[in-house]
C-alpha cells in the first residue's frame, strides 16, 4: 500500500523519526508546552506524542514483519498504542504529577527537629548532629544552646540555626513510656 507516493513502511518509519525528534524537543521545552495546555483538562502533550510515536514504532514493526493488509496493521497499531498510552499516563505520569515532594531544604526548617548526636559536643565547641527526614540523613555542625556539653548518641532538640550551624538541647521528651 502506497501513501503520500511512499510506501506505508517509509510513513511510517519517517512519521517515527519525526517524533523521535519531537520527544528531544519536548524533554528540553516541555515546561514551555505543559503550560499551555494547563486549561484543557486530559490534554497531556506527553500522552498525546506517546501515542503517535507507540503508532509509528508499532505501524511500522507490524508493516516490516507480518503479511497482514495495511489496515488491519493500523488497527492492531491504534489498540496496541491505545493500551501504552494509558497505562503510561496512569502509571507514570500521574504519579509523577502528584508527587511534587522537593529535595530541598532550608535552615529554618530545622528549627524544632530531633536530631541525634555522631560527634560529641564539647563546652564552647563544635559537634555534628544528623538528622532524619524523608529525604534521607542531614548531617549538620552543632554546638550546645548554653554552650552545654552532649554526650555522642544523645537526641537533640534544635532550637535554631545561625551561619549554617544548628543550635541544641539535650531532647527530653514530654510524655516517658510507661513499660
Amino acid at each position: 500500500m502506497e501513501l503520500f507516493g511512499m510506501a506505508i513502511e517509509q510513513v511510517y518509519l519517517y512519521s517515527l523519526i519525526i517524533l523521535a525528534i519531537c520527544m528531544v524537543l519536548f524533554l528540553f521545552f516541555g515546561d514551555v508546552v505543559d503550560g499551555i495546555g494547563e486549561g484543557i483538562p486530559y490534554f497531556n502533550p506527553a500522552v498525546i506524542l506517546s501515542f503517535l510515536t507507540f503508532f509509528a514504532a508499532v505501524g511500522f514493526i507490524f508493516e516490516s514483519l507480518t503479511a497482514f493488509s495495511s489496515i488491519i496493521n493500523m488497527a492492531i497499531a491504534v489498540i496496541i498504542s491505545t493500551v501504552l498510552s494509558v497505562l503510561l499516563y496512569f502509571f507514570i505520569l500521574l504519579p509523577l504529577k502528584s508527587a511534587e515532594v522537593s529535595m530541598a531544604y532550608t535552615d529554618e526548617s530545622l528549627a524544632g527537629q530531633i536530631g541525634k548526636v555522631i560527634v560529641p559536643i564539647p563546652i564552647d565547641g563544635f559537634g555534628e548532629v544528623v538528622i532524619e527526614t524523608v529525604n534521607g540523613l542531614i548531617s549538620k555542625r552543632a554546638v550546645g544552646f548554653d554552650n552545654e556539653e552532649v554526650e555522642y548518641d544523645k537526641k537533640v532538640l534544635i532550637v535554631e540555626v545561625r551561619e549554617g550551624t544548628v543550635y541544641v538541647r539535650e531532647y527530653e521528651p514530654m510524655f516517658s513510656k510507661i513499660d
